[in-house]
């Protein structure tokens, strides 16, 4: 009896471990507002698979995305670097693509045919994704490779530019390499975020070279367990496109219509990065407070990143920091001391989680009249 005793509690203590490590909790879908006359698409477009240094089937990554609500995916495996060889060896560069595209074959997620070209500094690892064939791209010249790329209209971003595995500083390094890349038209776009790293000398690099800005999770892992358990979401590229097709998704990468998240971060051009904070917070009630020149005014954050906010206006706050949040999905209410009753006032905020250049947040106007 004792025996069983024992060995009971030895289980319920493993089943408490186990479970203090993994939370199993659900990743939620992620939800952003179209901007107008664009599309909002949810991209990531930088993850691996088995297929070369990840550790799971590329079916898994599909389902993952499916969960979260995106619109667009691509598995972008090394070309070079297959660890897994031995028990996964594949000829055709292809293969982890066609495993995604026939997961999804029933689900409205486009899949982005990719690869990465794997090397080491001053060239770095680079995405070409909207390839025709990942098999051509396999040149023993990086720069060759980078001209197959080009030579199947592929969009081209330089991954992790701040590494610190390449970059021991954690700073980018425009080396020559990526400057003639630029030149010649072969390199399109710059990772701000990759995993849980934002640079803003990547940032500064975007704009200085007309690099369109990305965010991506690179996952090789699971999503849950890299992101959902810890309470965050996934890096993600928005991408403002004109309808939800793979046509018109490249189109608007190579005009730069992106913004990059990471939870509560959101990094891109200002022309793209204030239209979407405008219309992720709606007013949904102005009124003045019975007897008194304090004006409520209710805002509801329909995206899913809590966004962190600082006033900006003349008129102070009643009863509240200069600085405040709201949650993903909340509602906040906001007491303006007006000084006197008007028929109208403009809010203006300034987004202190967002960044239009380094260190460089924008400020968010909305017009309120009361009737």
């Amino acid at each position: 009896m004792k025996k069983t005793i024992l060995l009971l509690v030895c289980f319920l203590t493993l089943s408490v471990i186990t479970a203090q490590q993994h939370s199993h909790m659900g990743a939620t879908a992620l939800n952003y507002p179209n901007i107008e006359g664009f599309v909002t698409l949810k991209t990531d477009l930088h993850m691996h698979s088995v297929f070369s240094d990840g550790n799971v089937w590329p079916t898994i990554r599909v389902q993952e995305a499916l969960r979260e609500n995106l619109d667009a995916i691509s598995l972008t495996e090394h070309l070079e670097y297959q660890p897994h060889s031995a028990d996964i060896p594949h000829p055709d560069r292809n293969r982890a693509h066609q495993l995604a595209l026939e997961e999804a074959k029933e689900h409205d997620l486009l899949i982005i045919p990719g690869s990465e070209i794997t090397r080491s500094a001053p060239v770095g690892h680079s995405n070409a994704i909207f390839i025709s064939d990942a098999n051509a791209l396999m040149k023993k010249d990086a720069d060759k490779a980078f001209a197959a790329a080009k030579a199947q209209n592929a969009f081209v971003f330089w991954n992790h530019p701040a590494w610190h595995a390449q970059n021991p500083q954690g700073n980018p390094i425009l080396s020559d390499f990526q400057e003639e890349r630029i030149k010649k038209g072969e390199l399109h776009g710059i990772e701000v975020i990759n995993s849980v790293d934002y640079a803003e000398e990547s940032l500064a690099l975007a704009l200085e070279n007309d690099l369109t800005i990305m965010g991506t999770s690179d996952v090789h892992g699971l999503i849950d367990w890299d992101y959902t358990e810890k309470g965050k979401h996934r890096p993600i590229t928005l991408v403002f496109a004109k309808e939800k097709s793979i046509e018109s998704l490249q189109e608007a990468l190579f005009a730069g219509r992106t913004v990059a998240v990471y939870n509560s971060l959101l990094v891109g051009k200002e022309e793209f990065l204030k239209p979407l904070l405008k219309e992720s917070i709606k007013v949904k009630e102005v009124k003045y407070l019975k007897n008194t020149q304090v004006l409520s005014v209710v805002l509801e954050n329909v995206s899913s990143s809590a966004l962190l906010f600082e006033n900006a206006m003349t008129y102070n706050f009643y009863s509240k920091s200069p600085v405040f949040e709201i949650a993903a999905g909340a509602t906040e209410e906001l007491q303006i001391k007006t000084l006197d009753t008007k028929a109208e006032i403009t809010l203006k905020l300034k987004a202190i989680g967002a960044f239009v250049e380094p260190k460089v947040s924008p400020i968010i106007e909305w017009v309120l009249t009361l009737d």
